[in-house]
């Protein structure tokens, strides 16, 4: 039986992955190492979602190829020329094809390359897991997106929408807070499209999972504004629960229609400005996230002013700012790219604009008490949430899945400060 270490990349749904497949290492008699230099094989979960995410898996893969390798995730399946380009031997497993797991360790050990890369009906709901965090539930509802946006790879990694059935995504929430998670992610390539291939919705898997009697809070993940109208006010509705955190995020991408229109995103900023006006109009209180792409093919000065103007007038407390990067087998990569220069000094100005927007909205929480649950250990502390998914950290010695009521003290970009207040 052998010692194999296990690494991930990028969003929720590949930690959800890695999850899984060290759950499945155990399963199968093998052990798990927490460094490199202790295993018979390496396994790194990949990310391939942006340039220099990429060049980051390619170190990393070269830097684990003395020992058998797996390559796991969205690079094998988007690039999986480049990742043999620098590693031939390394076995590859796709992001939909983690009911071959054992089969390509096994294959890898014995000193064979394994391709799996096809999709298996293998729902990724119910599978055995090793948790990254014990206080956090990452539960993937589906797998793939109904979207053909011309910048990302996650289409050619991840395929069409295969939502998983709402009363296994249920249970497997049940087992996540039994096992003793304090907090669950609902997450998925996009939440928001979550059930519409299988008759149901995200409003009404919110719903069902809120009432699950237990102590415990919901986050839910990622939703593309395209598919907004949709279930807008059944959505906002189901946030009305105390169980659900105050927290949206809907990445807008640009500020201009014309450059929406031609990044096939499906929706407008004008899709993006309601639902946010239509959220604070309910909720007091209530965490905006969103993503930023500047530099793509066709914005000019005036589609970055309107991103800019877009920003200032919905204010989002979280803004993920990407510059753009040509991703190999995507439309927007065969068209003529905006000078880097440029896209160096349009990323500039939007980063300097959304520190002073996160640091304004994070100074209104200076002085708010109330109850914090503690999910993470960090440099600054450790760090809770509070209601609307605020990160608020502490010097206070406390352990991750215990909840306190704090007082907020200061602010800064990233987070509030407080003091333990019980």
């Amino acid at each position: 039986m052998a010692k194999i270490f296990v690494e991930a990349y990028g969003c929720s749904a590949s930690f959800a992955d890695s999850e899984m497949i060290s759950g499945l290492i155990l399963n199968g008699g093998h052990s798990l190492v927490e460094d490199s230099s202790e295993s018979d094989l390496n396994i790194v979960v990949t990310c391939s979602v942006k340039d220099a995410t990429a060049n980051k898996m390619i170190h990393r893969i070269k830097s684990l190829n003395s020992k058998p390798l797996v390559v796991a995730g969205c690079l094998p399946k988007a690039e999986k020329n480049t990742v043999e380009k620098f590693s031939e031997n390394a076995s590859l497993l796709g992001p939909n094809s983690l009911g071959k797991t054992l089969q390509v360790i096994n294959s890898a050990l014995s000193g064979k390359k394994q391709i799996a890369l096809e999709d298996s009906d293998l729902s990724k709901v119910g599978l055995p897991k090793v948790r990254l965090n014990p206080a956090v539930g990452i539960v993937e509802i589906a797998s793939g997106c109904m979207s053909e946006c011309t910048f990302c790879q996650t289409k050619l990694s991840k395929g069409d929408l295969s939502s998983y059935r709402l009363g296994d995504i249920v249970r497997q929430v049940k087992t996540e807070i039994k096992e003793g998670c304090k907090e669950v992610w609902l997450t998925s390539t996009d939440n928001g499209c979550y059930g519409f291939d299988i008759g149901t919705d995200l409003p009404s898997l919110v719903n069902a999972v809120v009432e699950i009697p237990e102590d415990f809070m919901v986050r839910v993940g990622m939703m593309n504004p395209m598919y907004m109208p949709r279930i807008r006010e059944d959505l906002i509705e189901s946030y009305n629960n105390s169980k659900v955190f105050k927290f949206l995020h809907i990445p807008v991408q640009s500020g201009s229609d014309k450059v929406l229109h031609d990044m096939k995103r499906g929706h407008t900023a004008g899709t993006f400005r309601d639902i946010v006006s239509r959220i604070k109009k309910r909720y007091a209180d209530f965490t905006i996230s969103t993503d930023i792409i500047v530099g793509f093919p066709s914005e000019t000065e005036d589609d970055f002013q309107k991103t800019i103007d877009l920003l200032n007038e919905t204010r989002p407390d979280v803004v993920n700012l990407s510059k753009y990067s040509a991703r190999p087998g995507t439309d927007a990569a065969e068209w003529k790219q905006v000078d880097v220069g440029e896209v160096k000094r349009r990323s500039k100005i939007i980063f300097e604009q959304i520190n002073n927007i996160s640091l304004e909205n994070n100074k209104k929480w200076i002085g708010w008490r109330g109850k914090v649950l503690f999910d993470e250990k960090t440099e600054e502390g450790i760090k809770g949430r509070n209601f609307a998914y605020k990160p608020a950290f502490v010097r206070n010695d406390v352990d991750i899945g215990q909840s306190h009521t704090v007082e907020i003290t200061d602010a800064t970009i990233s987070g509030l400060i407080g003091k333990i207040a019980s």
